[in-house]
This record gives structure tokens, C-alpha cells and sequence, in this order.
């Protein structure tokens, strides 16, 4: 049979706790583990396995996602292109949220008012976010270029 891991030596070595592998396997992101005296049993390969599911967490995949792409793993599908081309899109719209935050943000660093209430531009911002528009939106219209 080879050398096996216990949970624990899993756990170890991966920096995952028991609790988060035992759950991943629930999900069916780790295969069930033999069984040797009704203890959790690893290929080493496992560990492996974790790192990649760590990895994809890392980068945004949620568990399901993750579950999704290790699945993706057989040659007959385009499965994992897929998840990276919608992940990446993902990332994108991300992306220009945080830069419209971030240009925001920077704009009440600037904000000469002591009290940013105060501001005709934050509260311009602030009712047209209430009117339904997008930050994007409301620093367009605050700040047209």
C-alpha cells in the first residue's frame, strides 16, 4: 500500500486544518481517503491536490470553482479553459471596480473641505449613488474628463 498520511500529517504538511480537509472532502474536492482502523488514510498525493486547491483560492476560485477545475483535469473537455477565460473576466470587472474606488478614495484625500460632508462633489456623489448610479457613473459625472 506505500506510505499513507493520517489527516494530521496531511494537515501538516499542507498548513490546512483537519477540520477545512475533512470539509473539502464532503464537498468532493479531495477523493474519500482509505480507511485503516476508521482513520482517514492519503496518498501522498494528496497533499499535492491541497496545494493546488490553495493556489486556485489564491487567485479567486471559490471551492466550488476549484472543484470544478480539478474535476476539468480529463483530456476530453475544455472545462478548464473555460474557468480561467470566466475567472479572468471576473478579475477584470474586478479590477476596474477597485480602480474606481481607489480614484475615489483618492479624491477625498484631496478634498480641500475639513469635513468631507461639507464637499458639493461627496454630496453630489453620495445622491446620485442614492438615485441608482454606479461609482463609475457618479465620477463621471463629478469629474468628466
Amino acid at each position: 500500500m506505500g506510505e499513507q498520511l493520517t489527516i494530521g500529517e496531511l494537515a501538516r504538511r499542507t498548513g490546512v486544518a483537519t477540520s477545512a480537509l475533512r470539509y473539502w472532502e464532503e464537498l468532493g474536492l479531495l477523493p474519500p481517503p482509505a480507511r485503516v482502523s476508521g482513520q482517514r488514510r492519503y496518498p501522498p498525493s494528496a497533499a499535492g491536490l491541497v496545494g493546488v486547491i490553495l493556489m486556485l483560492q489564491d487567485v479567486g476560485f471559490t471551492l466550488r470553482e476549484a472543484k470544478a477545475f480539478v474535476a476539468s483535469r480529463s483530456p476530453d473537455g475544455d472545462g478548464r479553459r473555460e474557468l480561467y477565460e470566466r475567472k479572468l473576466a471576473e478579475l477584470d470587472q474586478r479590477i476596474a471596480r477597485a480602480q474606481v474606488a481607489r480614484t475615489a478614495i483618492a479624491h477625498g484625500l484631496a478634498c480641500p473641505h475639513e469635513n468631507i460632508f461639507e464637499c458639493p462633489n461627496f454630496t453630489k456623489g453620495v445622491a446620485a449613488i442614492l438615485a441608482g448610479g454606479s461609482l463609475e457613473e457618479v465620477h463621471e459625472q463629478i469629474h468628466p474628463d
